[in-house]
């Protein structure tokens, strides 16, 4: 993992997953429903696959899907978009937007514990997966006994609580998960 994941005033925003086009273009897999984060002309903290991390200069977004198109300015061929595949993108936190109340923002999940309303851990916040209905949680860990990863979803009736600040989520899963 990064050294970046560890700074409390950067946020991951998001992966490469791959190349794209012919001249430096890149897919990412945004943590963000917002194209807004990714703004032109501004700095991207990159934590790079062979752990480097560098400074990128956003040169162009465009929206496509669920995913996001980039590119670095710094960027102009598809080799050098290919050595990017795998990078993780963080921000200042000092660049995002505030909330409403009851609402977080992917990056403070992560990682988060979740118990079930008995106090059992369940596992660890893994993933958040954005869904048309609802974001679905991806929770890994020692579940019934053995390792695996349950499909949380990310509504009012199963999310009973959240502490960002302990660290902790209670859920109340449906039958059969």
């Amino acid at each position: 993992m990064s050294k970046l994941t560890d700074r409390e005033d950067l946020v991951l925003v998001g992966r490469v997953t791959a190349a794209h086009g012919i001249r430096g273009g890149l897919k990412i897999h945004a943590y963000s429903e917002s194209v807004a984060l990714f703004r032109i002309g501004e700095g991207i903290m990159t934590a790079l696959p062979d752990g480097s991390i560098c400074t990128m200069t956003v040169g162009w977004t465009k929206p496509q899907g669920r995913k996001f198109l980039m590119g670095f300015e710094s960027l102009t061929d598809r080799d050098q978009a290919e050595g990017l595949v795998g990078s993780l993108l963080f921000i200042d936190k000092s660049r995002l937007p505030a909330l409403e109340e009851d609402t977080y923002y992917w990056s403070d999940l992560l990682g988060l514990n979740v118990y079930d309303p008995a106090g059992a851990l369940l596992g660890r916040l893994d993933e958040v997966i954005p869904t048309p209905g609802n974001d679905v949680y991806v929770v890994k860990g020692n579940i019934d006994g053995r390792e695996r990863e349950m499909l949380i979803p990310a509504i009012g009736d199963v999310i009973l609580s959240i502490d960002i600040a302990g660290g902790t989520m209670v859920v109340d899963p449906p039958e059969g998960l």
